[in-house]
């Protein structure tokens, strides 16, 4: 079923686009991530243009978290005062990213920066994520023997910084400079490359801000929710990238992606899924280096006349 895209100006499978949604909810449900950190790669790979998927991801994302947010917030895993904090910061760095989209655009460079900061984000995350669950596994061979559970805290540098608030349900007593940071960062990236930022956000707020797990997925895809709404906003009148068509294709994926998510991530072993998880961002980087000195089907140059 072939459907036409018009800001990709090319023509795609209908049910690829759709099942790729699915694979982004079905990560958002189960990790608490947004998932477009494999819907971008995965959309350059059909032959989308890297601005056009990094733009629609951010659209398709917004909806793949809002079934998440209403999940955790009926078990109270949201704390929506610091995630307002953080939203704070995302919007910042929407409105910072979009500026720099629009310079690397218009330097002719925002493809191979978006295919590089792909290849370093998911080389690393898929590295320590794979090492993590390989110790869990198996803590004898791979280095990760029994320890003593180590008290929850902030990192040391969120300690120093000053006016400090109380999060009650994290269970934090921190300064708000330090989410605040995390989402303008979040924020960034998200606008550069069409990602949630929860693969960066949850390990953020676990081991820099210290917040308790049993909030942590909730907050993270209520934030994303709000983060890439906006980019998405930002993207259509600014860069003019989003397509429609391509994001609703996505959508009716990730939406029921989300539902599955919730229920498979209640039954099956963590470490397993990390494993797995691990194993796909590992090979899709991978293919994006690869990608990047392969030599193109149609080479041309322009030059004035």
């Amino acid at each position: 079923m072939d459907v036409y895209l018009p800001i990709a100006n090319l023509a795609v499978n209908g049910l690829l686009i759709i099942a790729l949604g699915a694979a982004t909810g079905i990560l958002s449900g189960v990790f608490g991530v947004g998932g477009g950190f494999l819907t971008t790669p995965l959309l350059i790979f059909s032959g989308i243009p890297p601005t056009v998927a990094a733009a629609s991801a951010a659209t398709q994302v917004t909806g793949a978290s809002v079934s998440g947010v209403f999940a955790h917030g009926r078990n109270d895993g949201v704390d929506y005062h610091i995630g307002l904090v953080i939203v704070a910061g995302g919007m910042l760095g929407a409105l910072l990213g979009a500026g720099l989209f629009n310079l690397l655009r218009d330097l002719g460079q925002i493809d191979v920066v978006i295919n590089i900061l792909y290849v370093i984000l998911l080389g690393t995350i898929g590295a320590l994520m794979g090492r993590e669950a390989l110790q869990s596994l198996w803590p004898g061979r791979f280095g990760g023997g029994k320890k003593s559970a180590a008290k929850r805290r902030h990192h040391p540098m969120i300690a120093g910084l000053p006016y400090r608030w109380r999060f009650y349900r994290s269970g934090l007593y921190i300064s708000p400079l330090g989410p605040l940071i995390l989402g303008l960062i979040v924020g960034v990236l998200t606008m550069l490359m069409g990602v949630g930022g929860g693969f960066i956000m949850v390990p953020a707020m676990l081991y820099i801000l210290g917040m308790s797990a049993k909030v942590v997925v909730g907050t993270s895809l209520f934030n994303i929710l709000f983060i890439t709404m906006l980019v998405t906003l930002v993207h259509a009148f600014t860069t003019r990238a989003v397509d429609i068509v391509l994001a609703g294709l996505l959508l009716i994926g990730s939406v029921t992606g989300a539902q599955l998510g919730t229920k498979i991530a209640s039954f099956a072993k963590p470490e397993h899924l990390r494993l797995v998880l691990a194993a796909i961002v590992l090979a899709i980087a991978l293919r994006m280096a690869g990608n990047l000195f392969v030599q193109p089907d149609e080479v041309y140059s322009v030059v004035p006349l």
